[in-house]
């Protein structure tokens, strides 16, 4: 049930409906009546993959008791011994295919036809963000953090709350536990602003992701007679349309989080206005990256234990990033190439000598400024080429053809496109001090912000590409 389907059109409104009319007299109500929601929507998924999450969630809730109970010098074993077992969950269902088509290639180059169709595992929508949400959990247990849950009702709904389920924000305890445990009231601006979110996701979903796809789809299927013009024009595009697609999945889960009375974390802030790759990292997939510094890089040392260390604790971050995404050789190195650029950065401002930094609200208001957005926004467009491609040399083969002589002649694709997209970009360069774009309460006339907001429905209906899945549903 997608989002931006009629079938989720139909859903929410009933949901929303019988939520604050029918189940709003108490807290145990809500919670049962969204319980019962999120487990409807994971099943309209796949029936077969309720019993996977509600096991997974059942086995961290009584983990996190099993923790706050156990002796303190078995704590970490115990702690350790949750982690194993929800990787190997994860590993079993995300990662089982690789090892079974590598075994396969394997035999295949000594000759033998080894057939193993039959053990093909599906891949659980999901299990990736619900399962490092249970992470976090059952380490914020350890660390004392965090209360261990005594109330499984809540807890089954922090795990399942279904507009996070699918593809985050990933949630912390502290965050949205106490949201969940405590009566929620109708709050007017909250549902308002809720409405906005939902209506920019649809927009960054259909208008700009589900335009961009089909374009980014013929010129890397053909990249062989394409320009290089043409191809570094579809890097841009697919840039945009991953950022569409999953920032737009974001915005509407945390708007339609908020009509239900639940505040969820931002996860995207303009990450394509970034100067720098620290930058990018801390306003693309926000609670992915905080969740990759708390539970890996901290616990790895850091910066705290030398250069060395700290190298290898980022080239292990970004990878394990890029392995997140899925086995393959190509998520490694995307996820390398972020890592690599980062030390680059880091030496940067050890080795030059320190200057006056620029204002936040000066992001372009020097060259300096505006040539390290462009490198930052080039060099990680380029790095999605290998995002992309199915295998390595498909990647490299693409970027060989880029830079050539043909990389200056006119691109075999409607130009009105990119200069849309970069003026999205510069629309949001403007309202980079607010949460999104469409955060426009300081225009004083409602007639103005109306006409906006129809302008950007008209938009969603007249001018939405084909509909298509989201890109994140398979990490």
């Amino acid at each position: 049930m997608l989002f931006n389907s009629l079938d989720f059109a139909i859903f929410f409104p009933l949901l929303f409906i019988g939520y604050w009319l029918l189940f709003s007299k108490t807290v145990k109500l809500q919670n049962s009546f969204l319980l019962a929601a999120s487990y409807f929507f994971y099943a309209c998924w796949d029936w077969r993959f309720v019993l996977l999450l509600l096991g997974v969630t059942l086995f961290n809730f009584y983990l996190g008791k099993g923790i706050k109970n156990v002796i303190p010098s078995k704590k970490k074993l115990v702690l350790v011994s949750g982690i194993i077992v929800n990787l190997l969950v994860l590993g079993w269902f995300k990662y089982f295919n690789f090892f079974i088509d590598s075994f396969k290639g394997t035999y295949s180059f000594f000759g033998y036809n080894f057939e193993l169709s039959l053990y093909t595992v599906l891949l659980p929508v999901g299990i990736s963000f619900y399962t490092f949400q249970c992470i976090s959990y059952i380490t914020d247990v350890y660390r004392g953090q965090t209360e261990a849950s005594d109330d499984i009702h809540s807890f089954l709904l922090f795990v399942a709350f279904f507009p996070q389920l699918i593809s985050g924000p990933i949630e912390r305890k502290n965050h949205l536990m106490p949201q969940i445990q405590k009566k929620r009231l109708f709050d007017y601006p909250l549902a308002v602003n809720g409405m906005r979110m939902i209506l920019l996701g649809l927009f960054e979903k259909m208008v700009i992701a589900d335009n961009c796809a089909p374009i980014v789809a013929r010129i890397y299927d053909s990249y062989e007679i394409q320009t290089g013009s043409s191809l570094f024009a579809a890097t841009i595009l697919y840039s945009f349309q991953i950022y569409g697609d999953f920032s737009g999945y974001s915005h509407m889960a945390i708007g339609c989080a908020a009509l239900l009375g639940i505040r969820l974390k931002d996860n995207f802030r303009y990450p394509y206005l970034a100067k720098n790759i620290a930058e990018f990292w801390r306003r693309w997939h926000m609670s992915f990256s905080s969740w990759l510094r708390d539970y890996i890089y901290f616990p790895l040392g850091g910066s705290r234990k030398g250069n060395f260390i700290q190298i290898r604790n980022l080239i292990i971050v970004f990878v394990v990033s890029g392995i997140w995404h899925g086995a393959k050789w190509t998520f490694v190195i995307y996820g390398f190439s972020h890592a690599f650029l980062y030390i680059c950065y880091i030496y940067y401002k050890k080795w030059v000598a320190k200057e006056k930094q620029t204002d936040g609200s000066m992001l372009f208001g020097n060259i300096k400024s505006f040539m390290a957005f462009c490198f930052t926004f080039v060099y990680l467009t380029l790095a999605r080429v290998f995002f992309k491609s199915s295998s390595v040399s498909d990647a490299i083969h693409y970027l060989k053809r880029i830079f050539n002589t043909s990389l200056f002649v006119k691109p075999d694709m409607s130009r009105g496109m990119l200069l849309c997209l970069f003026l999205f970009l510069g629309i949001e360069y403007l309202q980079r001090n607010r949460k999104h774009i469409l955060d426009i309460s300081f225009i004083k006339y409602k007639v103005i912000r109306y006409c906006i907001y129809l302008f950007m429905m008209l938009c969603v209906f007249y001018f939405s590409g084909e509909s298509d899945s989201f890109i994140y549903f398979k990490f």
